[in-house]
């Protein structure tokens, strides 16, 4: 009778460690990514409005531009882990290489679209006159670097995919230290300005790049896997992403959706909006990292014919879940008179920000759910089902988000509405999960 409780707990705690030995590193490096801006930012700065202003506008315009493209770090791990676990290490790099192909081929693409329309894409978003010109130089130069960034994307799938979250943990700081040296040599040492800057980024993520390259290829190297670009598996990798591409482009737009009706709203409430964006942005990269974590191993336990296995880390991962939206929501809680005063100390914008943040730390349990179950979900392959259950939540938030201000609502009952979109998701993924249906064991899905 104490053999099976012996043996489930046996069980949990190795669940637990390996986990934990993924999700850590993976934290790691999803909070030294943001810092690139935030070093640039800092750096640039320093040289006058205009200049940060401009940084600002390319800043969003290259991050919307790498956003939409994270399904190559996605379907990769997936891809990868599955052949992991049925024990085939030459098909998994094999799988991989085609991954860094298509972001190979596709950030080629989106340089030889983008580039020639750089300054019109500024006046578009709105740049002042003053600020334009700063805006145009650093994303003219930054588009270089996007063939870097997406396939640092996809190899960062290949090592998740692999078990492997430690190497793009030390991959992230190396090129964020590299990416400050540089920005301070350049922008003030060399005297090129925000110029220097665009530069500096450009070459620590081709720094980053290669060093994923060098572990890949060695890796493939050693298990006689070729390097040369095949067809049908970038076709096959170009597919399994499609669907988390509208998963990701219907996640962007339930963001624009908000922040627009936020400025209806006025100054004050766009303001508290943005501060508490970013509060809940960071928690996800808290969250995301069980989610990554969740890739790898699913995928891993699917590809080894191991149904139950992929049951029982998908249970312990959405307690995972709850208990971090738990802890994260109440540090939310107790630490606001310590965080807020560092982000405004406009009285207004406070006392319109307090209210919608509870809302915010309210939801934090639902949104540990909703990553865990979108990671396991992703490391399944059913990409599919997370697009259309994506689009669903996108088509109920939009209507309650946009009778915000017709209603009279403020910043509290838009932080309701999307409390109301983690809810849908969470509904739609709790579903699949149950349904059993998207275990689907075996090397392919």
């Amino acid at each position: 009778m104490t053999q099976a409780p012996a043996r489930s707990k046996a069980a949990l705690r190795r669940h637990d460690r390996e986990i934990l030995s993924l999700a850590l590193p993976a934290f790691g490096a999803l909070v030294a990514e943001p810092l690139f801006l935030m070093v640039d930012s800092a750096i640039i700065g320093h040289l006058g409005t205009p200049q940060l202003a401009g940084l600002a506008i390319a800043g969003a315009l290259l991050s919307t531009a790498v956003s939409v493209f994270v399904f190559l770090a996605y379907a990769t791990t997936a891809a990868v882990a599955r052949r992991v676990g049925s024990g085939d290490l030459p098909a998994a790099l094999r799988q991989g290489i085609d991954g860094i192909w298509l972001a190979l081929l596709l950030g080629a693409g989106v340089v030889a679209v983008t580039l020639p329309a750089a300054r019109w894409l500024v006046e578009v978003f709105g740049a002042s006159p003053t600020a334009a010109p700063y805006a145009t130089t650093y994303l003219r130069i930054s588009l270089l670097g996007i063939p870097a960034m997406l396939i640092v994307l996809a190899a960062t799938g290949v090592l998740r995919g692999l078990q492997d979250t430690r190497t793009p943990l030390y991959v992230a700081v190396g090129g964020f230290a590299v990416n400050g040296a540089l920005n301070l040599g350049l922008v003030y040492g060399a005297g090129l300005g925000i110029a220097g800057s665009a530069w500096g980024t450009v070459i620590a993520q081709c720094g980053m790049a290669v060093a994923y390259l060098v572990v890949v290829v060695r890796g493939a190297r050693r298990h006689g896997t070729s390097l040369r670009p095949d067809a049908a598996g970038i076709r096959a990798s170009a597919q399994a992403g499609a669907p988390l591409l509208v998963r990701t482009l219907s996640l962007r737009a339930v963001l624009m959706i908000a922040t627009a009706v936020a400025a209806r709203l006025g100054d004050t409430d766009v303001a508290a909006h943005q501060i508490i964006l970013s509060l809940w942005s960071l928690m996800a990269f808290a969250l995301d990292a069980i989610a990554i974590a969740g890739q790898a191993i699913i995928g891993r336990y699917l590809g080894a014919d191991d149904a139950e296995g992929a049951r029982q880390v998908c249970r312990r991962m959405v307690q995972w879940g709850v208990v971090s939206g738990v802890v994260l929501g109440l540090l939310l809680v107790l630490a606001r008179p310590l965080f807020v005063p560092l982000f405004t100390s406009d009285a207004a914008v406070q006392d319109t920000l307090l209210p919608a943040l509870l809302v915010m730390a309210l939801s934090q349990p639902v949104s540990g759910v909703v990553f865990v179950l979108d990671g396991v979900l992703m490391g399944a392959g059913d990409g599919p089902y997370l697009a259309w259950a994506m689009l669903l939540t996108l088509l109920v938030f939009a209507p309650v988000a946009l009778l915000v201000p017709v209603l009279g609502g403020g910043l509290t009952a838009l932080w309701w509405a999307m409390t109301l979109m983690m809810t849908v998701r969470m509904g739609t993924l709790w579903f699949r999960m149950r349904s059993g249906r998207w275990i689907v064991t075996g090397a392919t899905r």
